[in-house]
């Protein structure tokens, strides 16, 4: 069935044969000495039709076990509350719309003039204040871009670096979104586990042993578990990064402007492309998705080139209201105000579940608390909907090591809620 005398002639034709349905997935393809013996070509050929067929994502070797035809990735979990719960949810991972500003206020500082094509992409008031909040963030001065979100940099950003099949090193746990956006961008995960203190340095140090072209660190408010960076764990994270610096390295400080916890450096001045990328989703609302990007100059430019193929820019209006929220020192007085009620919320639901007797949990950074435990969430989870409460089961965050625990979503618990809340996890964890 499969034909051919060059790699490329015999790429297509396995090609065609996946389109039209002759070749299904999960079949197995013959063996490289098979297929060679079978076209009187030599298997080198063969061989390098296969690894195409690996990193264009219309396969994946299996080692001895061969090499398979590549299925569809199925669909994973997605961040988002259900609003047709009738369970009070506390698993969407959303901020409190009440700690949201009010963008009416800002409709004025729009600038009224069309902004037209060739006009440049990053207006130039965001651009300056842009710059002086990256300015102690960076190994060195970078370039800023804006995009449509985190996960829109970060996925831009290793499709400029990176070819399908590359491996990409991430938490794990991870954040769902980052876990979709590898699936379906054809890139591999290589995970590391995280502890309180973020990501494992001989974890990262085997990956990148292992041929990671990438790596994405979240240092403050990770998510799922709320971990951020201890001062000791940033500075041997950046001393090995030091000894790679070839790699792509992509901090996503999605919680900056929100954080409790302190910043501390792990992109090394040997590292040759990075990029900070930092979002105003639990700022100012997900539907208001921008990010701000700073990054060496060689990345940006291979970034704007993504961004010019596409939409080109991040709307201006949008930019002008992010700009002129950022500006306002009414907002950032209430930003303070925010980032200690996210605080004080994981306080006292760690202090609740201490008065139930469970000293498991540690509180951490962000909008969502980490209850780990020993065996698999559902039953647990179950329990507490019986109970009136919708958690995330963590074993969806898993990327290899099962994450057995609850994330629950703090932003709209009142205190009485976190006493009540306590109190039903204390009875959904009894045997």
């Amino acid at each position: 069935m499969i034909d051919g005398k060059t790699a490329n002639e015999i790429f297509d034709n396995i090609r065609q044969h996946v389109a039209s349905g002759r070749l299904t997935p999960g079949e197995t393809l013959p063996s490289v000495r098979e297929l060679a013996t079978a076209l009187e070509i030599n298997r080198n050929t063969v061989a390098a039709a296969y690894k195409r067929l690996v990193t264009s994502g219309l396969a994946v070797s299996l080692g001895r076990n061969g090499t398979v035809i590549k299925g569809l990735p199925s669909p994973v979990a997605l961040e988002g509350s259900n609003p047709g719960t009738p369970l009070t949810d506390l698993s969407g991972g959303n901020p409190d719309p009440r700690r949201l500003p009010d963008l009416s206020r800002y409709f004025t500082a729009i600038n009224k003039s069309p902004r037209l094509y060739g006009d440049a992409a990053v207006s130039p008031d965001l651009r300056k204040w842009a710059t002086r909040w990256m300015q102690n963030a960076t190994p060195h001065a970078g370039e800023i871009d804006i995009t449509s979100g985190a996960i829109d940099a970060i996925e831009r950003l290793l499709c400029a670096h990176l070819l399908p099949g590359d491996s990409v090193v991430v938490e794990d746990p991870c954040f769902l979104s980052s876990i979709s956006m590898l699936r379906y961008a054809g890139f591999g995960a290589a995970p590391v586990l995280v502890d309180a203190e973020g990501m494992l340095p001989e974890g990262l140090e085997q990956a990148l042993q292992k041929g990671a072209r990438a790596v994405i660190l979240t240092p403050r408010a990770h998510n799922p578990t709320g971990c951020s960076l201890s001062a000791s764990r940033a500075a041997a994270l950046h001393a090995i990064l030091a000894r790679y610096p070839q790699v792509l390295v992509i901090v996503d400080d999605h919680f900056a402007l929100l954080s409790s916890s302190p910043w501390y450096p792990v992109i090394a001045r040997e590292t040759q492309h990075w990029a900070v990328v930092r979002s105003m989703s639990k700022t100012l609302g997900p539907d208001l998705r921008l990010a701000i990007v700073c990054s060496d100059a060689a990345t940006s430019a291979k970034l704007r080139l993504r961004l010019n193929s596409g939409s080109q820019w991040v709307s201006h209006l949008l930019q002008d209201l992010v700009c002129a929220c950022l500006s306002d020192e009414d907002f950032q007085q209430s930003l303070h105000h925010t980032r200690l009620f996210y605080a004080s919320q994981q306080q006292k639901l760690a202090a609740a579940l201490r008065h139930q007797g469970i000293d498991s949990v540690t509180p951490g950074d962000g909008l969502n608390l980490w209850i780990p435990l020993h065996d698999a969430s559902q039953a647990v989870a179950f329990k507490l909907a019986k109970s009136g409460w919708l958690v995330r089961e963590g074993e969806v965050f898993a990327v290899n090591t099962p994450a057995h625990g609850l994330r629950i979503t703090l932003s709209t618990l009142s205190d009485s809620d976190i006493d009540t809340l306590a109190a039903d996890i204390h009875q959904a964890l009894q045997r």
